[in-house]
């Protein structure tokens, strides 16, 4: 029986706020770096969703 190749699900990414500091986070497990500009958490987020 061959191998059958699943593709990956989709890269969901949110952003989570702690504090004064806001942080990107997506399903597979990554975190992003913790930012006080919610744009760059975003920028974070958007980055990482487009990397394979």
């Amino acid at each position: 029986m061959p191998e059958q190749h699943r593709p990956e699900p989709p890269h969901r990414t949110t952003t989570v706020e702690t504090g004064r500091f806001c942080a990107a986070r997506c399903s597979c497990g990554w975190r992003g770096p913790a930012r006080r500009a919610r744009s760059k958490a975003r920028a974070d987020a958007a980055a990482h969703g487009e990397s394979p």
